[in-house]
């Protein structure tokens, strides 16, 4: 028992949960209610869409119409922020961004109603903003990699609740399956919210922006981000961090829309099943963090990108690989979902990591803004693209995907061709 106690003590990534304080222990401790809310629904949302009488090229243009509203909101994210305070704008634009779609795609009908779904649906870039600073202004800057891997470890502890979709869709079918799990999602997310919200309170840098605001007109503070894009033009680290953010965003964005598709249209995997793949992804990530990523040394980067970058491309090239459901196809399914866990859960923690440690503090979220909307920007045609090219072949946005991911390599590459000791500059 002693044993025990000492070795959780002692492991890195559990000192930094049990000693979390204020703000990233709210915002930490609340997300795993996304497993109970938004992760049941995600792995069914574009077969849900399809089975609507949805295209893969409409489930493509939602996806577009998602990240432009992402874009949009992602420019005024920083205004909006400073104005509002990081706390208030958390709960008002997550209850536009979560709460109140997922009460229209619970009644959805068909296309339109989707449209209208991703334009508030994206206003969660506000909130990804102002979460962000509300998770990381008042955290001690050393402890930065181990926080963003606790977010991400919590939004894979929906593995636990997987098998709640599964269920539902075998014994109601899965239009209506999904329509009952959107609508307890509707409950889940207003409560989290709204609990996030009584048990946090505004930050240090939060409280002087909303004072330096006060009484400035939207076009003065939208004129202010000059300052942060000086920062920006000025930083090499904080160019490259939107970099590797552009393309695993687009890949991520490839993989959560298309995957679905290519599981259930291509390889076969009926319905009930979907989730139990995304279930044992989750699982090895967690795992992954415990072993693997709590290593991680937050001032030596460069070798975990790679490995993210590489272990990612090989999960894809075995899933375009499998064209049946044998026995064989679930073994190389089973094997990429493995080193697909490795590089999602390495680039996203990373990615995220990169961006806080580059960003000026002063300037958080006028760079957010300014970063946030850039990602988008970039991202938004490839919604589209990838439904054009899963029209002609389930395995092309996957391919799009491996392209994307050498060109982080190369990325990588040439940030890191100075001396180690300049690779956190």
């Amino acid at each position: 028992m002693k044993k025990t106690r000492n070795i959780l003590r002692n492991h890195q990534l559990l000192r930094t949960l049990f000693e979390l304080r204020g703000n990233p222990r709210a915002c930490i401790y609340t997300e795993p209610m996304w497993g109970l809310s938004m992760n049941l629904c995600l792995p069914y949302a574009s077969v849900y869409m399809l089975a609507l009488g949805m295209s893969d090229v409409k489930v493509g243009i939602i996806s577009s119409i998602y990240m432009f509203s992402q874009m949009i909101c992602a420019f005024l994210s920083g205004a909006i922020v400073d104005r509002l305070g990081r706390r208030k704008s958390t709960m008002i634009f997550d209850f536009l961004a979560w709460s109140i779609p997922c009460l229209i795609w619970a009644s959805s009908q068909g296309f339109w109603f989707f449209v209208v779904a991703a334009l508030l649906n994206g206003t969660m870039k506000i909130t990804t903003v102002s979460w962000d600073c509300l998770l990381v202004e008042d955290a001690p800057k050393d402890k930065i990699t181990h926080i963003y891997s606790w977010v991400i470890i919590a939004g894979n502890l929906s593995a636990l609740f997987a098998p709640i979709s599964s269920v539902l869709v075998s014994q109601l079918t899965l239009v209506p399956a999904i329509r009952i799990l959107y609508i307890n999602a509707f409950v889940v997310m207003t409560a989290k919210l709204l609990i996030l919200y009584r048990f946090s309170t505004e930050t240090a840098v939060g409280k002087i922006r909303c004072e330096e605001t006060k009484g400035l007109s939207w076009r003065e503070m939208l004129s202010g981000y000059k300052g942060a894009l000086h920062k920006i033009v000025t930083s090499r680290g904080t160019k490259f961090a939107i970099v590797i953010s552009i393309l695993v965003e687009i890949v991520a964005m490839l993989g959560m829309t298309f995957w679905q598709i290519i599981a259930s249209r291509r390889i076969g995997i009926p319905d009930t099943l979907l989730p139990v793949f995304p279930m044992a992804r989750s699982i090895l990530s967690i795992f992954l963090f415990f072993t693997i990523i709590a290593r991680i040394n937050q001032a030596k980067l460069k070798w975990p990108l790679y490995g993210g970058f590489i272990s990612s491309i090989i999960g894809c090239v075995l899933l375009i690989s499998i064209t049946e459901t044998s026995v064989l196809g679930y073994v190389i399914l089973s094997i990429s979902l493995v080193f697909e866990a490795l590089g999602v859960a390495v680039l996203s923690t990373l990615r995220e990591s990169l961006v806080a440690i580059h960003v000026d503090p002063a300037q958080r979220s006028g760079i957010m803004a300014l970063l946030q909307t850039t990602v988008m920007l970039v991202s938004v045609p490839f919604g589209y693209i990838g439904g054009l090219l899963s029209d002609i072949s389930r395995i092309l946005p996957f391919v799009l995907s491996i392209v994307l991911l050498l060109l982080g390599i190369l990325a990588t590459a040439i940030f890191y061709r100075k001396a180690p000791e300049q690779e956190a500059q």
